[in-house]
């Protein structure tokens, strides 16, 4: 070390500090890394590796991009999961003794990310603070871009699973954590399969209850936590104690923006596991993960960043209580109904920028002069937002209009103090208005004389010397000069003073000259710093209003969300559903959202479904691929879902029972990250489910037990049915697909049980779906048609169906399950005799098959079939069956 260059030293002692980061080391115009942080970024940046002299005897690799356009950058390492330190020079260059000081002023993580051109203004960026130990865990998220922090804790015998489905509906994208070294579960592998953040453990001191507590209490400067309703709740306190600690030790800024803290009780809102989550299709498509063609993108008309955020949230989060959701009903039918007001607050509300995120970079002292132009535009379309609110009488709307605060002082202080266009930096000039400073107005007045005297200078000089070409010009190295050309140096005064030699011409200077620059660049000087200045102090008074602000946004967030709402359901035919606490879900002639928008001449086919505890509990759906089973049943949840968030239903009528959770069991796909068949994932799914619902949960299930054998999924198939429509065991509302025909017949056997299939009309070998959901069961799966219509080869066709007929033909001992099923016990156990069916496919069984083909069993007499019998076992025997 000793051999090391000053500023070597100094950047490694930065970097010791900061051993988990990229260390961004400000070096005149560029920041530069070193070493392995070089050689790492050279190639995630794609940026030329170099090297420096370091004292030592090797050059130290380095490598370095320019400040002006180093968030680009910075986002693309952020991305990529890696943290930045952000090392600045902290004192002025003139002002230092020796090498300039540097410190790192900010490190930005995944989950601390603020620059809008970072983030995506439709989604927040989390970051999850965990506390857990063997008896529960507690979450706290903050959005750093916007304020927010929600928290909550989990302390049944399921909170890791509870743990699980959280993080997998807020999607954060950094955690820290207590610990990972968890004995009940690998718990950073089972976080990653639910998400994908950046996970850090975090000094476990940090989550201590007594620490935690000082450190809310600091934060907020309170004498006690009383009123935030945590006081008793251990695993909150520990996970936001170290929450704040992380943010405070990464950000090295003031968070007086994370004014509050919104504890929330996970019940309150329907679980959705991840499974659920992507078979349904949110926010994102299962397959290329986009937004287009997920119910986000179907529902999503909002005009503001925020409001998207807002309606996202919504979609994530559905409600339980009744009161809630119908207040948001009401809110949408209100705005539905109000057409040209709904299209007057459109237009107003495409005014509004994003509140919420130019509120904090006003508070982290990084907001520009557009930054706060862009603010008071929003402000200014306030007044008339509320004016228009105004005319509706529901709760929900009159509760937003009360929460919009005009903040009128911010918007006279930027009207006043910021010009209309101003540059896009803070510490050039051009950004304070005439009128707001006196001591700027007699500055800006000093240099705009001053270069009036300067040009009469020049021209009483032309008219002094009769050097018509003279001319005063400015450099930053010599200041202002006379300028005469070499042919006219014979013209040249003697109180001119040389100053420097051109080709064509000679530079010279005069008191009078040197004495109105140093006024010039005095005023020039002093006025750039007196703008920063000044607008500094705009910016502080602007952060006393942030409270207010955030609770502004917050309300225009939300009346963007019900104005989309209300627009998607005007234009698209969506219905008010009733929502209440009883079992039944009853929806005439229901669509599915995303599916009836991306078709493009057809007409979608809507569909009845009726649903209750009782009698119409369990729905077993048959009928072929492609005729439209799983999009039957996703409309279904998704129409649930959406009344539930407060939409309009995509449907003629709806009534919806509240669902505490839907759960879905759809399609197949291998993990193989998890080492698991499509088979095992199947599994893995249906074991949550029959582990995890309820009575008042919504079930869909798709082709179970498909990825065994024929018997053991029949089974595996028949016993589930048995288990969820049981009322005795769980009971819930359920739609049940399938192309076991066989479980059809368990209508009439299983209480609650009915039958349906998609009809379909055969013409010759053809098929036509007619995608209607009818009462009874298919009568077989059109598999071949269904394959001929995919584009399989002809010959393949033919030759399955000669192979079907003989199967067919073979298959003489068929029974139907009903035959197979002790009647006297079906409510206690129901069992497929499996063992006891001649396997089609076994060859050792034809001889029997043709001995049996023989036998008039109408012509035989007792002893007859007893020889007969004795005559098989013995083939069986002789033939190892």
């Amino acid at each position: 070390m000793s051999k090391l260059t000053p500023m070597m030293k100094q950047y490694l002692d930065l970097k010791e500090k900061y051993k988990d980061c990229i260390l961004f080391f400000r070096l005149g115009d560029f920041y530069e890394m070193f070493f392995d942080d070089a050689i790492l970024a050279s190639k995630e940046l794609e940026i030329t590796l170099t090297g420096r002299d370091c004292g030592l005897k090797e050059r130290a690799p380095m490598c370095g991009v320019p400040y002006h356009s180093a968030e680009n950058y910075i986002a693309r390492l952020i991305e990529r999961g890696y943290k930045v330190a952000i090392g600045e020079q902290v004192e002025e260059p003139s002002q230092s003794k020796g090498i300039v000081k540097r410190e790192v002023v900010r490190v930005i993580t995944p989950g601390t990310v603020i620059d809008s051109h970072m983030l995506d203004e439709k989604e927040n960026n989390y970051i999850m603070s965990i506390y857990i130990d063997e008896n529960g865990a507690g979450i706290s998220f903050a959005d750093v871009s916007t304020g927010e922090l929600k928290t909550t804790e989990f302390i049944d015998d399921k909170y890791i699973d509870h743990l699980l489905d959280e993080i997998a509906k807020v999607n954060p994208k950094e955690i820290i954590i207590n610990t990972l070294e968890f004995d009940k579960c690998n718990l950073k592998s089972e976080i990653t399969r639910v998400s994908t953040p950046y996970i850090d453990v975090f000094d476990t001191w940090t989550f201590e209850k007594d620490y935690a507590i000082k450190k809310i209490k600091s934060h907020f400067n309170i004498l006690g936590i009383e009123g935030f309703g945590i006081e008793d709740k251990h695993y909150v306190i520990s996970s936001i104690g170290a929450l704040f600690e992380y943010l405070e030790k990464t950000q090295k800024n003031s968070l007086l923006h994370i004014n509050h803290i919104s504890y929330y009780a996970s019940e309150a809102f329907m679980i959705l596991d991840k499974s659920t989550r992507r078979n349904l299709e949110l926010t994102e498509t299962m397959r290329g993960k986009k937004r287009k063609g997920s119910l986000l993108w179907a529902l999503d008309k909002t005009n503001t960043a925020m409001g998207g955020r807002t309606l996202k949230k919504w979609v994530e989060e559905p409600l339980k209580d009744v009161h809630e959701i119908q207040l948001r009903l009401d809110a949408v039918e209100e705005l539905k109904d109000a057409m040209l007001i709904r299209e007057d607050l459109k237009d107003l509300l495409k005014n509004v920028y994003d509140l919420e995120r130019l509120v904090v970079r006003v508070s982290y002292g990084n907001a520009n002069a557009r930054d706060l132009i862009a603010l008071k535009l929003s402000l200014k379309a306030l007044p008339k937002i509320k004016e228009l609110l105004d005319s509706f009488n529901g709760t929900k709307l009159k509760k937003i209009l009360n929460n919009i605060d005009l903040v009128e002082e911010v918007k006279e202080l930027i009207e006043k103090s910021i010009m209309d266009e101003p540059p896009v930096t803070i510490k050039e000039g051009g950004i304070i208005k005439k009128g707001y400073h006196s001591e700027l107005d007699e500055l800006r007045e000093i240099v705009t004389n001053s270069k009036e005297w300067i040009a009469n200078l020049e021209s009483n000089e032309k008219n002094n010397t009769g050097i018509k070409s003279l001319k005063i010009g400015f450099n930053k190295v010599f200041g202002y000069y006379l300028e005469v050309t070499k042919s006219n140096l014979n013209l040249v005064p003697e109180h001119y003073i040389r100053k420097q030699t051109l080709a064509n011409a000679e530079r010279y200077i005069t008191p009078e000259l040197k004495e109105a620059e140093a006024k010039i660049l005095g005023a020039e000087d002093k006025i750039i710093e007196l703008e920063y200045q000044i607008f500094v102090n705009v910016r502080e008074k602007i952060k006393r209003y942030t409270k207010k602000i955030q609770d502004t946004a917050t309300a225009i967030a939300s009346l963007d969300a019900l104005v989309s709402f209300a627009e998607v359901s005007d234009r698209f035919g969506y219905t008010k559903p009733k929502v209440n606490h009883e079992l039944l879900i009853a929806i005439e002639n229901g669509r599915h959202p995303v599916v009836e928008r991306t078709m493009n001449a057809d007409m979608f086919i809507g569909n009845d479904t009726y649903l209750d505890g009782e009698e119409n509990r369990f729905s077993i759906i048959t009928g072929p691929n492609m005729a439209g089973k799983s999009t039957y049943m996703r409309q279904v949840a998704l129409i649930v879902l959406m009344a539930q968030i407060g939409c309009f239903v995509p449907a003629d009528n709806a009534t919806i029972g509240i669902v505490d959770r839907i759960f879905t069991r759809v399609g197949a796909s291998d993990d193989l990250a998890q080492g698991q068949s499509t088979f095992m994932v199947e599994m893995s799914e249906l074991a949550n489910i029959l582990n995890n619902a309820t009575k008042n949960s919504l079930i869909i299930l798709d082709e179970i037990g498909r990825g065994t054998s024929t018997y053991d999924g029949l089974s595996i198939a028949w016993a589930v049915v048995e288990h969820i429509s049981s009322k005795e065991i769980l009971g819930a509302r359920t739609l049940f697909a399938t192309h076991y025909h066989e479980l059809t017949e368990l209508e009439g056997l299983l209480e609650g049980v009915k039958n349906y299939c998609i009809s379909v009309k055969e013409m010759n070998d053809d098929i036509i779906f007619l995608r209607r959901i009818i009462r009874g069961s298919a009568d077989q799966s059109y598999g071949i048609q269904v394959a001929k219509l995919a584009g399989v080869r002809d010959e393949v066709i033919h030759r399955a169906k000669k192979i079907l007929i003989q199967l067919e033909e073979n298959d003489l001992n068929h029974k139907t399950i009903k035959d197979k099923v002790e009647k006297d016990t079906v409510q206690e156990e129901i069992a497929v005799v499996c063992e006891d069916q001649i396997s089609l496919f076994n060859n050792n069984n034809q001889m029997i098959v043709e001995e049996l083909r023989k036998i008039d069993i109408l012509d035989i007499t007792p002893m007859e079939a007893m020889n007969y019998l004795y005559k098989l076992v013995k083939i069986a025997q002789n033939r190892g069956v």
